[in-house]
């Protein structure tokens, strides 16, 4: 797989659509930057193609510090056909492949939505589509607000405006909700285009 790490100068031709990813809980004895990277090669296994991804960015736990950092990246590819329910259906089962379990939260004091997790898949734009239908709201709902979705959005894809309200990520970021972030380096070799 071909993956450009860093800034995609231009929007993709064809139907391509915006991926944020995060983990902050080990699976198969991978974890953090390495487990991200085995998502986007299991994206790549199910017949989508991964184009660029940012660089990884580190962000607290919210609601609760105390429970482990995240690391998250956002990461452009193209849908190869399908439909978005179809993205969102092969994001689901690649979480699930990844030990990510649903339902009650494996801390006690974290609501489901922020609880801990192996692996954690958001389609955050669908080429610019604009949908609300039973399982699936396009653009995100709340990616206007999450930093650790914006500012690796508005490094990999300046070119990128909310379907929305118009505004870039990096103008996004700007009245995102706070919290502790910040850009990890690249582990040594790693090239910019990464096979």
């Amino acid at each position: 797989m071909r993956l450009r790490i860093g800034p995609m100068p231009s929007r993709p031709a064809g139907d391509w659509f915006v991926l944020g990813l995060g983990s902050n809980l080990p699976h198969a004895g991978r974890s953090g930057m390495a487990l991200l990277r085995a998502a986007l090669e299991a994206l790549a296994g199910r017949g989508f193609c991964p184009i660029a991804r940012s660089s990884f960015w580190e962000s607290a736990a919210w609601p609760d510090p105390a429970l482990p950092a995240y690391v998250n990246a956002v990461a452009l590819a193209e849908a190869g056909g399908q439909p978005p329910l179809g993205v969102l259906q092969a994001l689901l089962e690649i979480e699930a492949d990844f030990g990510r379990q649903r339902g009650p939260s494996l801390h006690p004091n974290s609501h489901e939505r922020w609880a801990a997790r192996t692996l954690d898949l958001d389609l955050l734009d669908f080429g610019g589509e604009i949908m609300d239908m039973e399982g699936l709201i396009l653009p995100h709902p709340r990616m206007s607000q999450r930093n650790f979705v914006l500012a690796p959005l508005a490094q990999l894809a300046p070119w990128w405006r909310h379907p929305v309200s118009g505004r870039s990520a990096a103008d996004l970021l700007r009245t995102a909700l706070p919290g502790a972030l910040r850009q990890l380096p690249e582990e040594s070799g790693q090239a910019k285009m990464a096979d």
